[in-house]
């Protein structure tokens, strides 16, 4: 085949080009420190990546997701133990005032007193939580306790779920009903609280004694109630350091993926820099000899 000097010239500019391209792509590479530009760079790894990026950006929302979960239960889980402990006081002032050794002055200071845990009662069971009512089912922008109405209302009991994982749900919320007491329960917490405090004023031990059971019944229920929401919490944790473990795992492929080795790229920029230099000079070579040249 003859091989003219136009041949040469051209196959001289491919050859650059082609250098140059090279150049270019690790000059991005390093840069970028990506490997991955485009999914003619790697069809297997780009789709690999999309994957993981997916899986990130959904438990990262689950993560949100959690961390709001948390907040509630812990929320929750600290009024309820506030609860307890003023149960817990009422029911001291209930056996203090069921004997029968108390002067009537004692008892009305006794009854005095259950009317202050009854207000502080009815404080916490319409307390909030970032603007919500934690104690009313779904209707959080209400309040499960209207005024001056402790026993005949009606409040919400439908349950607050999140999605903490992919096709897992669990519910946050307790409403009023599992702590206090429906309005028909003998165990009625204010209900209770209130016969009591009657009772004291009207100096009858002998009925505040009889209340004693229902109150402990209540305290059971509150207790069982403390264990669920306790409950709940640690599952979420252990969901909550789970999705971390996941995400780091999901970080480091996707960078294993991707992400370019900055020594092997430094190394490869030498070499195509030396390449492109190359091929520069050997052009210069090839057009020195031109027709005026052999003319001459």
């Amino acid at each position: 085949m003859r091989v003219t000097p136009k041949m040469i010239s051209d196959q001289m500019m491919s050859n650059l080009n082609r250098n140059l391209n090279r150049l270019q792509h690790v000059q991005w590479q390093l840069s970028t420190g990506k490997k991955i530009g485009k999914p003619s760079d790697d069809p297997v790894g780009i789709s690999s990546a999309l994957r993981y990026r997916s899986e990130l950006a959904a438990n990262e929302q689950y993560q949100r997701n959690l961390d709001s979960a948390l907040s509630w239960l812990e929320n929750a889980d600290s009024m309820v133990g506030q609860i307890v402990q003023v149960v817990e006081r009422a029911r001291d002032l209930t056996v203090q005032g069921s004997t029968g050794s108390n002067s009537d002055v004692s008892l009305e200071s006794i009854a005095k007193e259950i009317d202050q845990l009854i207000e502080q009662l009815y404080e916490m069971a319409n307390s909030q939580f970032n603007g919500k009512y934690i104690f009313n089912g779904q209707r959080t922008d209400q309040k499960p306790y209207p005024e001056n109405d402790y026993v005949g209302v009606q409040f919400d009991t439908g349950e607050i779920k999140f999605e903490v994982a992919r096709g897992v749900t669990i519910p946050i919320n307790q409403h009023a009903g599992d702590i206090f007491g429906e309005e028909n329960d003998p165990d009625n917490l204010f209900a209770v609280l209130q016969e009591i405090r009657t009772a004291l004023q009207q100096n009858d031990p002998e009925e505040v004694g009889n209340q004693l059971g229902n109150l402990d019944s209540r305290m059971d229920k509150i207790l069982l109630t403390w264990a669920e929401i306790g409950a709940r919490y640690n599952r979420l944790e252990l969901m909550n350091n789970r999705m971390h473990d996941e995400n780091l795992n999901l970080k480091t492929v996707l960078s294993k993926t991707e992400d370019a080795d900055l020594a092997e790229v430094i190394i490869n920029l030498r070499t195509e820099e030396n390449i492109y230099r190359s091929s520069l000079a050997a052009g210069a070579r090839i057009i020195q000899p031109s027709l005026i040249d052999f003319l001459r």
